[in-house]
């Protein structure tokens, strides 16, 4: 992840109308990025996902009426609880990497299972929660709070299941193949744990956001509006 961000803004800071920079552009056979197509395909969906992801905390952040109550969202355990799953998922990516580089194949197989299986936990997770909400009397419809926190989380479990589709392609292959052509799938693995990767940064900063200093972003909103 580091490398590709220095690549994409290295790249940013050269001068091509230079003398050096251009004899060394002309020398290349025309490939600005070394990034696989999994890779480019999973950056092009970043860009759209964290538009509409900025649009919802944008209408969060200036929906909000002036008058609304700040003790809105339970305090339950279970969302600590997946966002820790969430981390988990990123650790045995990280794994899964490590265990490529050292062609252990076995291991390879046992850690994409594991990451479907916590992927799922966690959208069961969110499930249970959704009907704690709605059990309490918390509604899309309550007020703008809960309305940001369903549109958001329903999303996210979209763009999840979205990522559980292609890992349920990956790992078919995985599974039914040989040391030689699970090696084949480096490409595919990486582009998907830089795609949970960045499912977690977003899940994070709604977390923080809207659980964490809820209350204080919704005064910082309350200062905005009025």
């Amino acid at each position: 992840m580091s490398n590709l961000l220095k690549k994409l803004f290295g790249t940013l800071l050269q001068k091509p109308w230079e003398t050096e920079r251009a004899a060394i552009d002309n020398a290349h056979e025309g490939k600005t990025f070394n990034i696989s197509v999994q890779k480019s395909a999973v950056i092009i969906i970043f860009g759209i996902a964290t538009v509409l992801f900025s649009l919802i905390f944008t209408s969060y952040l200036y929906t909000l009426p002036p008058d609304q109550d700040t003790n809105y969202l339970l305090r339950p355990n279970l969302l600590w609880l997946n966002t820790l799953v969430l981390f988990f998922v990123t650790y045995f990516f990280s794994k899964i990497t490590n265990d490529l580089k050292k062609k252990e194949t076995l291991k390879v197989k046992r850690n994409l299972l594991i990451v479907g299986g916590l992927s799922y936990l966690f959208l069961f997770g969110q499930v249970i929660f959704w009907f704690q909400l709605m059990k309490s009397g918390n509604y899309v419809s309550t007020n703008s709070y809960f309305s940001n926190f369903y549109v958001f989380t329903a999303l996210h479990g979209l763009h999840l299941l979205g990522g559980l589709f292609f890992w349920g392609k990956v790992s078919s292959k995985v599974l039914k193949s040989d040391q030689n052509k699970i090696l084949e799938e480096e490409k595919s693995i990486s582009a998907l744990s830089l795609y949970w990767t960045y499912l977690l940064i977003v899940w994070l900063m709604f977390f923080l956001m809207i659980y964490i200093f809820n209350d204080a972003v919704i005064a910082w909103c309350k200062s905005l509006i009025t």
